[in-house]
């Protein structure tokens, strides 16, 4: 038996190979190809001075910025989330855990026009918070929000079955070596959820930044205010700029790229320092 046979333990491995990489460059790499070239249509000079105005630059990072932000909070909201659901059985459990994927099955127009309903200075959230002064709907705080709410269920439906499929018998262990219990979450849980959590950083991060229909209802949408990235290239796109539109959005394929590799490669180290530590 040869050394290939060896290795291909299923059959049709070519067959398999080849047609991944036929819907993969029909679905994401001709598409992407394609952006690139329509951005070759504008000179150097041209290119630059499209993604450094004031307004795109200020749009690529509210886009960039809040997203980030969102996702950061999205990581601490969604592993409490999971601690609950995982660890602990409360009344309505299964409704609880059902909501979480709201944000999934909504479409994000509803979840827009929710939101800023929910927010404005007369909705039952935005009234008090206006009567303290402060306000969320058409600001860079609602665009805030309605990341976070997009996101959410991106971290704890990631991080969620890792932690029940988490040993017990790790915590005991641990425990009866004398460990105290917030020991046994830095020490024993975390590094084990670790690469889950980055891996749904990683999601919420990705979907944030490219999120349109739920966010351009709460935004407000004013230039060098509270205008995102994927409304400008919908402007630019219906002002018939379309090279303009394909330099701003290969600007963020490439920013949110290297961003997500760097996760990526942060997870996988943690992934290899987990199995030296087990």
């Amino acid at each position: 038996m040869s050394t290939l046979a060896k290795r291909n333990v299923l059959p049709g491995f070519g067959l398999t190979l080849g047609l991944t990489l036929t819907w993969l460059s029909i679905l994401i790499l001709i598409p992407l190809a394609g952006l690139f070239l329509k951005t070759t249509e504008l000179s150097i000079g041209e290119f630059i001075e499209t993604v450094t105005s004031r307004r795109t630059l200020h749009a690529l990072s509210i886009s960039f910025g809040i997203a980030l932000a969102a996702a950061v909070v999205n990581l601490i909201a969604g592993v409490i989330v999971v601690w609950a659901l995982v660890r602990y059985r409360f009344p309505g459990q299964r409704l609880f855990d059902a909501i979480v994927d709201i944000p999934f099955a909504l479409p994000t127009a509803v979840a827009g026009v929710a939101l800023s309903a929910l927010f404005s200075e007369r909705g039952w959230l935005g009234a008090p918070l206006a009567w303290l002064g402060i306000k969320v709907s058409f600001t860079p705080l609602g665009i805030f929000v309605a990341m976070i709410f997009i996101g959410i269920p991106f971290v704890v439906r990631t991080v969620q079955p890792v932690l029940a499929d988490l040993e017990p018998e790790l915590e005991e262990a641990a425990a009866s070596l004398g460990a105290r219990r917030w020991q046994i979450v830095t020490k024993v849980i975390v590094p084990s959820l670790t690469p889950a959590i980055l891996t749904g950083f990683a999601l919420a991060f990705a979907r944030a930044v490219g999120e349109y229909g739920s966010v351009i209802f709460i935004a407000g949408n004013l230039p060098n205010v509270s205008e995102i990235a994927p409304l400008l290239i919908v402007i630019r796109l219906s002002e018939f700029r379309y090279a303009d539109a394909t330099a701003i959005a290969v600007v963020m394929l490439v920013v949110a790229f290297v961003i997500i590799f760097l996760i990526n490669r942060i997870q996988r180290w943690a992934e290899t320092r987990g199995a030296q530590n087990h």
